[in-house]
């Protein structure tokens, strides 16, 4: 069995929950706004404050990572964690740019 620091356990797995915190927010986004039945007249709220939430929870996991990653000089965690900034980054862009 390979036992592992607890540095890089921590790593692997706010690398995991931020994957699967950012699928939830695509997924959630696209079932709400791109393919809804029918248009709501206004957007819903609850929908709105949630992606808010998990974007925030996001951001602190994305950075927690990086400065993690960057303080024990992990390449690998480094380099995932930086592209996971950007596609987060830019999926907040295009949201923003699509619906106001």
């Amino acid at each position: 069995m390979l036992i592992r620091s607890g540095k890089i356990q921590f790593l692997f797995w706010t690398a995991f929950f931020s994957v699967m915190v950012y699928l939830w927010i695509v997924w959630m986004g696209i079932q709400t706004f791109v393919l809804p039945d029918e248009m709501p007249l206004e957007p819903p709220q609850n929908v709105i404050v949630l992606m808010f939430i998990l974007y925030g929870l996001l951001s602190v996991m994305l950075m927690s990572g990086t400065v993690v990653s960057v303080m024990i000089n992990n390449r690998y965690y480094r380099n995932l964690f930086g592209v996971l900034i950007f596609v987060a980054f830019g999926s907040l862009l295009a949201a923003k740019s699509i619906f106001g």
